[in-house]
């Protein structure tokens, strides 16, 4: 009788890891097959598909950190009012989700600032000073959460840089925080699998620049 029960057990345990797995290759599978879209220039395929795998990672903010990050950078000089909105309501709707998911996660706090700026950029009048504030403070909460994240202070310095052009100040103070940005690029290593890489060609022509 117990080793009955033992085999069962067994193969209970057996059929759970091998579930474990196959869903484990799924989602590898798909997530390599969206960034493959967006490599071939299929952004917003591969919005709808990191968007499909979220629906299936419910526990996991990697996927919706992509369906954000697309649709935020892709409203940056989008001149059209209504498609800026939609793409930007669903950047912060799935930001909402990853944050529960994650909270006080400085990879999303970034991409909570880089949403103020879509507006910021689209219309600086209108949007600048209720969200200027806001973004200031959220750099600084992401540094303080984690100050040996490149992309913190890459992006914290490119949004000091921009107040500073935006006032007529020297943004040369900077550039220093851009070179910091780059050397922990070298260095830094993501947490999970597909965790966010970019930003050192970013920090690379901006230091360039400020030569």
């Amino acid at each position: 009788m117990i080793r009955i029960i033992f085999y069962l057990l067994i193969t209970l345990f057996s059929l759970t890891t091998s579930a474990l797995i196959a869903q484990g290759d799924r989602y590898e599978q798909g997530m390599t097959k969206a960034f493959e879209l967006w490599d071939a220039q299929k952004p917003m395929e591969a919005s709808n598909m990191f968007e499909r795998i979220s629906s299936a990672e419910k526990e996991n903010w990697i996927p919706y950190y992509y369906v954000v990050q697309i649709n935020t950078i892709y409203s940056f000089n989008e001149k059209d009012e209504e498609k800026l909105t939609l793409q930007l309501a669903k950047a912060k709707e799935f930001l909402d989700k990853a944050q529960q998911i994650s909270p006080d996660n400085p990879e999303l706090i970034v991409l909570e600032a880089l949403i103020n700026t879509a507006w910021v950029a689209y219309d600086g009048q209108k949007y600048g000073m209720t969200l200027a504030p806001k973004n200031t403070e959220l750099y600084i909460k992401a540094l303080k959460i984690a100050p040996e994240n490149p992309r913190v202070l890459l992006s914290k310095a490119e949004w000091d840089m921009g107040s500073a052009r935006f006032f007529g100040q020297d943004t040369a103070p900077f550039c220093k925080d851009v070179k910091k940005a780059l050397e922990l690029f070298a260095t830094f290593k993501g947490e999970t699998l597909f965790y966010p890489e970019w930003g050192k060609e970013r920090a690379e022509q901006i230091l360039k620049d400020c030569k």
